[in-house]
């Protein structure tokens, strides 16, 4: 790998100066820390990180090189990526490519080599900030130009959806899920299956008319990037097929569940993004160690006009991780069940969704 010089300029006025990798391009990007200690190839696949440059807060990267199984999707779409300590000789019998490799091949800038720790602790106390990667020559004041006039994307889901239905079956399928694709994770489709789910993806302007000619046994609002207000046909499809189907809505998902039911989201200081959040089950007291990526939250205030009760909590900061209609069998959770590469803890809330088309089909084919 070419080494060559690289700068982080920030919008508060900051830069810092480190070693490039991946591709040697420009770009300005949302930057956001993720706590994770292993898991950077799936944090690189998540469309949900689309236009974000990402702070790794554990300090060693690379180290064990991209495998051909992990991805979570099939074009990264993340903004850049930012590190400590990049590793370009990966030890692990698995690998087939480097980090830069799989960077550089989508266009994807990194940087290394700059103080992380110092970063990280920036963007805690004063918020997610926007900040460009560019060449070494670039002075502050061009690099504040610059992100001053990129603007604002609001197409981030437009981006990273599909484009047309494309089918993900399983032996001995039980039930039929419509996963409404705002940016999905693969290792969400691989859950379904586990679980004896025939998986349809469709677009994220899919009507709810063309989901219900269908006729799946439940719908999956999936993950994906930017404000959930920005997703207005899903945000439409889900009011439309409220109490019709059980639904179950992962992250931005979610949000905008909570939106089609009439509540409002905000957005959080600096986001939850990492494997060490604690999560509390109101109804049973039960915490769970889970995985998040995400910038906004939902307004725990704004349910009360709702027919949604908060199911869950998180236990760092209190906001809301989770909603339920047990009416229409529709929930929705902040965090990441299928969490790879973990934790583990929440992987039971498929089965929930499970026994929900279970008690629609007996609800409504009685």
């Amino acid at each position: 790998m070419a080494q060559n010089k690289r700068k982080l300029i920030v919008e508060d006025g900051s830069e810092y100066i480190g070693t490039g990798f991946g591709a040697c391009k420009e770009a300005v990007c949302e930057l956001v820390f993720n706590t994770s200690m292993a898991g950077y190839q799936e944090i690189v696949s998540d469309p949900s990180y689309t236009d974000q440059a990402v702070v790794m807060t554990y300090p060693l990267i690379g180290n064990y090189g991209m495998t051909d199984d992990d991805y979570e999707c099939k074009v990264p779409s993340i903004g850049g990526m930012v590190v400590r300590d990049y590793n370009d000789s990966p030890s692990n019998f698995r690998y087939t490519k480097t980090l830069s490799e799989v960077l550089e091949e989508n266009g994807i800038p990194g940087i290394s080599g700059i103080d992380t720790r110092m970063l990280t602790k920036s963007i805690r106390d004063l918020g997610s900030k926007r900040a460009i990667i560019t060449g070494e020559d670039t002075t502050v004041e061009e690099g504040l130009k610059k992100i001053e006039e990129t603007p604002v994307p609001h197409d981030a889901v437009l981006r990273v959806s599909c484009k047309k239905r494309w089918y993900s079956r399983t032996p001995d399928p039980k039930y039929n899920v419509v996963v409404v694709d705002c940016g999905v994770k693969l290792g969400i489709i691989k859950s379904l299956n586990a679980a004896h789910c025939n998986v349809t993806v469709v677009p994220f302007n899919t009507t709810a008319e063309e989901i219900l000619f269908m006729k799946p046994d439940g719908i999956l609002l999936s993950n994906g990037p930017g404000d959930p207000e920005d997703v207005t046909p899903v945000i439409e499809t889900a009011g439309a097929l409220r109490g019709k189907l059980p639904i179950f809505g992962i992250c931005l998902g979610h949000q905008i569940l909570s939106i089609a039911y009439g509540a409002k989201t905000y957005k959080l200081k600096f986001g939850h993004r990492g494997g060490n959040h604690p999560v509390m089950e109101i109804a049973t007291n039960k915490i769970d160690i889970t995985s998040q990526n995400h910038s906004y939250a939902v307004d725990e205030t704004s349910l009360s006009n709702t027919k949604l009760y908060v199911s869950h909590k998180n236990l760092l900061d209190n906001t809301v991780e989770g909603v339920s209609c047990a009416e229409d069998l529709a929930f929705g959770v902040q965090y990441h069940p299928e969490s790879c590469p973990g934790p583990e803890d929440s992987g039971y809330l498929f089965g929930r969704f499970i026994e929900n088309m279970e008690k629609a089909k007996r609800r409504y084919h009685a």
